[in-house]
């Protein structure tokens, strides 16, 4: 956080200070309890419980400043605001237009229905190489997390790296209108939140908010092999760079493009191209899907003029996408578990499902696929949990293991695909799961944990793996 007055923080959010006008030399925070001496501590109501309770612990910390939406009865400077969430964004976006001023700062806005987090982490790595880079801390993206990223930012951050979700339309134009992303990539459109959303279409017109607004002077950094994704090439003004896995035309080419794609349970390898240079690229993060997500963020090193060879060499360093996304976890008995429980939606655990069945074939080893619910499809949860079972079917999974109401589709539809039926295990808690797991497993199985993090897998895949 840049060093500012009480004033100005007044100034930027529209408020009106009350107490003494004293300097601000530590973060901003909305939990009580990360509040640093010299901090401000924004007080806002929320859906648990309300930020203006905490007040007294957010003073015993050293708080040296409270936003609050209402007056104060503590002996403490304060800034009055109308809404809370509104003024984070204000200041957030007061900071990013000084550090600008100051510094040499440029913003990377990264949206898409699945693999923000693992490009962010990607884009990290590459980045940092090259001077301060700021990122969320784990998957802050909405209209709290990613005003709290860009409020980690001063004068010597050279990149600020942010993951751009969304509920509704206008999230992603309200987060673009706060950083004004230099880069804006979009990596797919899919059905994840699809029940928020009303549909993919609904979604499409959301993602493509941030590469409608970039400046003509910025970068849209566009997935060619999603075909909604390549429709937004001509809702932007910025120039356009292209990745994916094919070359594209002479009059439109990729900028990086990759082939020689394959995945192990040692990791993923592939083959990177730009015009007629080519690199190999060896990451231990499992998973062909994460070589889109790996393109992704080599085409916007190579759009800033970072070269790219050190760029796929930092790729080759991550130990694993993040906690719970295809994280590998090994145990002393010969049993490989594989955590991918932290979210889950259609495209993301069809993608894992194909890694499993691919790996594991290659590997002559038992795949085992534990799945739970995937949450927020609305009206396309019970269709595309039923796809999933059938899916499991056709890659000829060995052993499938169902947990609770919400995801029973996937079981049912496996039972009626074929003779699989004696293969599938619906049980309705993760308890109930840990037991089979416990009496199954065997050495040599590799077990995949694919569900939303409603469902409590990520716990259960760190029991089982020995966490």
């Amino acid at each position: 956080m840049l060093r500012m007055h009480a004033s100005e923080i007044a100034s930027a959010v529209d408020g009106a200070l009350r107490g003494e006008d004293v300097p601000v030399t530590g973060s901003v925070e909305t939990d009580s309890r990360l509040v640093e001496p010299g901090g401000v501590f924004f007080a806002m109501p929320g859906e648990v419980t309300d930020g203006h309770r905490f007040i007294d612990a957010a003073i015993a910390q050293g708080a040296a400043l409270i936003v609050a939406e209402r007056p104060l009865t503590q002996d403490v400077p304060h800034v009055l605001v109308a809404d809370g969430v509104v003024a984070l964004g204000a200041l957030a976006a007061a900071v990013i237009r000084r550090v600008r001023e100051l510094g040499s700062l440029t913003v990377v806005g990264v949206t898409g229905s699945n693999g923000k987090t693992t490009t962010k982490n990607m884009l990290q790595a590459i980045l940092e190489q090259h001077g301060p880079t700021v990122t969320p801390v784990k998957s802050f993206n909405n209209e709290v997390g990613a005003p709290m990223t860009m409020l980690r930012i001063d004068e010597s951050t050279r990149y600020l790296v942010l993951e751009m979700g969304a509920s509704v339309e206008g999230d992603i134009a309200r987060l673009t209108a706060m950083a004004h992303p230099d880069v804006g990539v979009v990596l797919k459109v899919g059905l994840a939140h699809a029940g928020e959303f009303g549909g993919i279409e609904t979604t499409a017109r959301a993602k493509t908010e941030m590469v409608r607004d970039l400046a003509a002077d910025g970068i849209a950094v566009l997935n060619r092999d999603d075909e909604r994704v390549r429709g937004m090439a001509a809702a932007t003004r910025a120039r356009i760079a292209w990745f994916g896995t094919e070359r594209g035309s002479a009059g439109q080419p990729s900028a990086l493009w990759a082939d020689g794609v394959d995945s192990t349970l040692a990791g993923t390898v592939a083959v990177i191209h730009r015009g007629e240079e080519s690199w190999p690229l060896r990451m231990r993060i499992l998973g062909e899907h994460h070589v889109m997500n790996a393109l992704a963020a080599l085409t916007v090193a190579d759009a800033l003029g970072i070269p790219l060879a050190p760029a796929i060499d930092a790729l080759s360093t991550l130990q694993r996408a993040e906690r719970g996304r295809m994280e590998l976890l090994e145990r002393g008995d010969g049993v490989t578990v594989i955590n991918d429980a932290y979210n889950a939606s259609p495209d993301s655990t069809a993608a894992a499902l194909r890694s499993l069945a691919h790996m594991t074939r290659q590997a002559g080893r038992r795949s085992i696929a534990v799945l739970g619910e995937m949450a927020e499809l609305g009206p396309h949860a019970v269709e595309e949990h039923d796809r999933l079972g059938r899916q499991a079917v056709r890659l000829r999974i060995d052993r499938l293991l169902v947990v609770g109401t919400g995801a029973k589709a996937i079981h049912d539809a496996a039972e009626l695909e074929s003779s699989f039926g004696q293969e599938t295990t619906w049980v309705a808690t993760a308890d109930e799961a840990e037991a089979v797991l416990r009496d199954e497993l065997r050495a040599g199985d590799v077990v995949l944990f694919k569900s939303s993090n409603v469902s409590g897998l990520q716990s259960l895949a760190e029991r089982i793996g020995g966490l």
